[in-house]
């Protein structure tokens, strides 16, 4: 019996981080060791939170840095609970150890789940950045009997003799493996899968590695220096989107890097000249981040979620234009999804983009939300069938209107089923799963479409669960695992009208009532005729459904138009009377023009009066100043006159005649 690390639940995953960081009574210098000072505070901050609860110490003397910094690194933390603590300190551990589970048996205290031992085991020699290195591969004994399996359930046989369908394959590679790693990029163009960055062992990759599906050999891709002041290899980075791009370029979007820049950075990779350069946009980018879903859309990228630099999770929605090269950030409606990274998303019919899982700091997700991009609006629509486990780190590619989802964990284990979506009808259905530590079931894994003799085919790279991968695998999706999801014994409207709601319902519907009845009839040929039969029965109960939806919903639609009809009329009633009110209102402002012209009129006449009050102010002062000048005059005469009398009188005793006195009188 041996334990299964990978399967280490909480609280002990906790604990077993924690002692490998050095939370377990070591001398702290075995913590700041191994973190930067920033890391080590907020690990220590985490531990405390998780074991003591919310800080209630009384705050250090500023005089003790170091005990001072890691107050208030804990005291940032309020009221966070523990089990949310607990999971965020493994998650930050996991992003600057990614190795320390493979590393951590030492730290493990108690047996997690057992995995039975009994099989033979086989030693193969992997070459690997041009050494030799031994790999054990297992072939399980099921019943005493040996399964052809590799890694538990994956096929080793020559991928060419292989004629099985919905089973992973591991095809016979050639050439010098890449270095294994996980959240790296994947795409395809001409029939080669291009690989770039990711993360091992804590370290962000920068190198392009291509392999060959028509030779299965893989190759390193030499890369020149560009046209710009640049390196001639792009920035290391983990957690971006790799996309095929004009049919001879890769853009790299976003990602998490060593020194992060404020916003996000589109890189080009020309495949006619081996280099790489930064794509000039205009607008106002996103904020750097990593784990987002980058999709496709026409000449658009359209851009949801991830976790910026700051660790912030984050559910906003950017869409790049390649034609104008110019960001927009669109304003939603409805309820987006919550704040998440490590999710994934899909288009379908040009029109919707579904998003389903991925993870918090605290837990992962199995929800499923789509956003009509006409009307940009979101919903959550009823899933269907056999409903996919909680997952973060999985990825998906479409194969015509079915989403097939690999791989992905929920901080305990590896998710092991192999699952596919119908985006028309919204059900989900279980392709194959596998069993054991196999890199299907890992996080951080890249599955991208292509062909191999005419038919489609999915494969996967890399991943992490306990250990790096760099395996190829290879699934053949039959049509049966396409047509699963709607071999349904009772159809579902309800989550038909969830994709198209907000929608000109009887155009969608019609749309796909056509592409049911033309689309299913060429595929249900090419399987057996008792299937034919018990598909046709299925598809004539589906058809009839979706005539009782469009049905209802035509009837729906009456009633919006008569609706939107009586809203019209009320609109126009209201503009009428709008305009009655605006000709008063203008009326009303020539009067008051007029009544404040004729004020400014009086006031003129007001002021001409005051001045003429004053002068006659004046005037009448000047004139009591003459009156009394006058009699001061008359007062004068009257006073010499008197005068003059008296003196007539010695006149006489003089001798002087009286008719002299008279004249002088």
């Amino acid at each position: 019996m041996a334990r299964s690390l990978s399967s280490l639940a909480y609280p002990e995953r906790f604990y077993a981080a924690a002692a490998y960081a050095g939370f377990d009574g070591s001398p702290a210098s075995s913590v700041s060791s191994k973190f930067s000072n920033d890391v080590a505070l907020l690990l220590y901050a985490l531990y405390q939170q998780a074991t003591v609860g919310p800080c209630n110490i009384p705050k250090p003397k500023a005089w003790s840095a170091v005990e001072l910094s890691k107050w208030r690194s804990w005291n940032e933390l309020g009221n966070m609970v523990s089990t949310e603590a607990m999971r965020l300190f493994v998650k930050i551990l996991e992003e600057e150890h990614p190795g320390w589970y493979s590393r951590a048996s030492n730290f493990i205290m108690e047996p997690a789940v057992d995995v039975e031992m009994n099989q033979n085991a086989k030693v193969d020699l992997v070459t690997e950045n041009g050494n030799n290195i031994p790999e054990v591969k297992t072939i399980p004994a099921e019943n005493g009997n040996l399964s052809e399996t590799q890694d538990l359930e994956v096929v080793s046989e020559g991928f060419g003799a292989v004629g099985v369908y919905d089973q992973w394959v591991a095809p016979p590679i050639s050439g010098t493996r890449p270095r294994a790693r996980y959240e790296h990029g994947a795409a395809v163009i001409d029939d080669k899968i291009y690989i770039f960055g990711g993360n091992h062992n804590g370290r962000y990759l920068s190198d392009l590695q291509v392999l060959d599906l028509k030779s299965w050999t893989w190759t390193k891709v030499e890369v020149k220096a560009g046209i710009e002041a640049s390196p001639a290899t792009a920035t290391p980075c983990a957690g971006h989107s790799l996309i095929a791009w004009e049919g001879n370029k890769l853009l790299s979007v976003g990602g998490h890097t060593k020194d992060p820049l404020e916003t996000m950075q589109v890189k080009v990779f020309d495949l006619q000249n081996g280099s790489w350069s930064t794509l000039k946009t205009y607008g106002k980018p996103p904020v750097s981040r990593g784990g987002q879903s980058v999709t496709l859309v026409g000449t658009s990228l359209v851009i949801f979620g991830g976790q910026d630099a700051k660790r912030s999770l984050l559910n906003d929605l950017h869409i790049l234009d390649l034609e104008t090269m110019t960001w927009d950030e669109v304003d939603t409606l409805g309820v987006p999804p919550s704040p998440r990274s490590d999710h994934t998303a899909a288009v379908h019919a040009e029109r919707y983009l579904l998003i389903f899982g991925g993870g918090s700091h605290a837990t992962c997700f199995n929800d499923l939300h789509v956003l009509d991009l006409q009307t940009m609006e979101w919903s959550r629509p009823t899933q269907q069938g056999e409903i996919p486990s909680a997952r973060a780190g999985h990825a998906g590619v479409t194969v015509g209107e079915n989403w097939f989802i690999v791989g992905g964990g929920d901080n305990k284990s590896g998710v092991s089923q192999t699952v596919v979506l119908n985006m028309s009808t919204l059900v989900w259905s279980e392709v194959t799963s596998v069993q054991g530590r196999v890199s299907i079931a890992s996080e951080g894994l890249s599955l991208v479409l292509s062909s191999y003799n005419g038919e489609d085919i999915l494969v996967s790279f890399g991943g992490y669960n306990g250990r790096y991968s760099n395996e190829v695998n290879v699934l053949k999706p039959s049509h049966k695992s396409t047509l699963q999801s709607k071999m349904m014994e009772t159809p579902v409207p309800d989550s038909v009208s969830a994709v198209h709601n907000a929608t000109n319902p009887t155009r969608d519907m019609e749309s796909e009532f056509e592409t049911g009845q033309d689309g299913k009839i060429r595929e249900i040929i090419m399987d057996s005729e008792p299937t034919i039969k018990k598909v046709e029965e299925t598809s004539e109960r589906l058809i009839s459904a979706l005539k009782a939806e469009k049905d209802e919903l035509e009837s729906s639609l009456s009633k919006e138009k008569l609706l939107t009809l009586q809203l019209k009329q009320e609109l126009t009633d209201a503009e009428t009377r709008n305009t009655d009110l605006y000709k008063e209102l203008q009326s009303v402002r020539g009067q008051l023009a007029a009544e404040q012209s004729r004020c400014f009129k009086l006031e003129v006449d007001v002021a001409e009066l005051r001045q003429k009050l004053q002068n006659l102010e004046l005037l009448q002062k000047e004139l009591e100043i003459l009156q009394r000048q006058k009699a001061a005059s008359e007062q004068a005469a009257l006073s010499a006159k008197q005068k003059q009398s008296s003196g007539g009188v010695w006149g006489w005793l003089a001798g002087a005649p009286s008719n002299q006195s008279a004249d002088n009188a």
